[in-house]
């Protein structure tokens, strides 16, 4: 491979991505939003910024020439969880551009593609371990998790009818690490904590996972994967004290420790909601976020059997991700800016 073509460039996932391409020596065409804030990204690294929208994928068509393999990163997701209804953005930007992204690459002579899909498209038991052929069925699922199902099946439809072109889909969990620009959920997760706003801990479960780990998972599926299959990248499994616990190790802050009932956090997302639809702000905790979060809980044990048998792939310790993913907030200044630096951890 000597050029891929990456979406969501700037994004936590997709930066992480293209660093890992150049590290090989490969070029980049990376698909950006904005021609700043790639600069800011990436400095001097050797990048070819294209600037271009999902939801307009015949503008930016063209540059796909050239590129060997598609790096598919790029989704709609934090802004579905603020508030209101975003359907048609979700499908959108989810469903429909993935169709057409898939057709342009397709066109441009890509044969290789990576789709970046999410553990929301599997379903266990509480308790249970979940692994790739566990799919969740789309009645039922909340917005996101249904475009992320239908989004699996734009790909399955298109390699029925394109059967010499090879895709394989990767499936991150809660991802955190260095260069969370945005910052995403995650990045204001740790940001939230280091000054001391978080009220106490949530009654979740989630799967923590580093997204440089998640980006060799993709460059592996890329080079070793079977067109059409599912690999799981999602991580360790942890509950909200747990990963408290880590943080409170690597930034010398102390970890809350007030358990926060789902009765009150309910409370407190319809008190948002009420705002969000008189002011038009986005909410700090919607009523969809409570939700998933009661539904899932206990349900993010992932089997990475089959990504380590095919690809070979393993994770670093939860410790090192947070510790890092800090010390990136620590050097850009989002910590100092706000008031509350974090002490060096040895």
């Amino acid at each position: 491979m000597k050029c891929a073509f990456v979406t969501g460039a700037t994004g936590l996932l997709g930066n992480n991505t293209v660093h890992a391409l150049v590290r090989r020596n490969i070029k980049v065409k990376a698909l950006v939003r904005s021609i700043d804030k790639a600069r800011k990204q990436f400095a001097d690294m050797p990048v070819e910024y294209i600037q271009g929208d999902l939801q307009e994928v015949e503008k930016f068509s063209t540059e796909l020439h050239g590129c060997d393999a598609l790096l598919h990163t790029a989704a709609y997701f934090r802004d579905s969880y603020k508030g209101g209804k975003h359907w048609a953005a979700l499908y959108n930007t989810n469903v429909v551009a993935t169709e057409q992204l898939l057709a342009a690459a397709y066109a441009a002579g890509i044969r290789k593609a990576v789709h970046v899909s999410s553990i929301a498209v599997l379903q266990g038991a509480q308790g249970q371990l979940i692994d790739e052929s566990m799919s969740r069925p789309e009645q039922g699922a909340d917005d996101y998790y249904r475009s992320k199902i239908l989004s699996e099946q734009v790909v399955q439809q298109f390699l029925q009818r394109h059967p010499d072109m090879t895709i394989t889909m990767v499936l991150p969990g809660w991802m955190f690490g260095p260069g969370d620009i945005g910052p995403t959920s995650s990045g204001q997760f740790l940001l939230d904590f280091v000054q001391r706003k978080l009220p106490g801990v949530l009654p979740g479960t989630f799967s923590v996972v580093d997204a440089r780990d998640v980006a060799e998972h993709l460059l592996a599926a890329l080079e070793r994967g079977r067109s059409g299959e599912r690999y799981l990248a999602a991580g360790v499994h942890m509950d909200m004290g747990s990963i408290f616990q880590v943080l409170a190790r690597v930034s010398g802050v102390a970890a809350p420790q007030r358990q926060v009932p789902l009765a009150i956090l309910r409370m407190i997302a319809a008190l948002y909601e009420v705002q969000h639809r008189l002011t038009g702000k986005p909410v700090l905790i919607s009523s969809s976020t409570i939700k998933l979060m009661a539904g899932e809980r206990e349900r993010t044990h992932f089997s990475h059997e089959k990504s380590a048998r095919e690809l070979g792939c393993q994770f670093r310790p939860v410790e090192q991700t947070l510790a890092d993913t800090l010390d990136w907030y620590r050097a850009n200044d989002y910590l100092a800016s706000a008031g509350h630096p974090v002490p060096a951890i040895d």
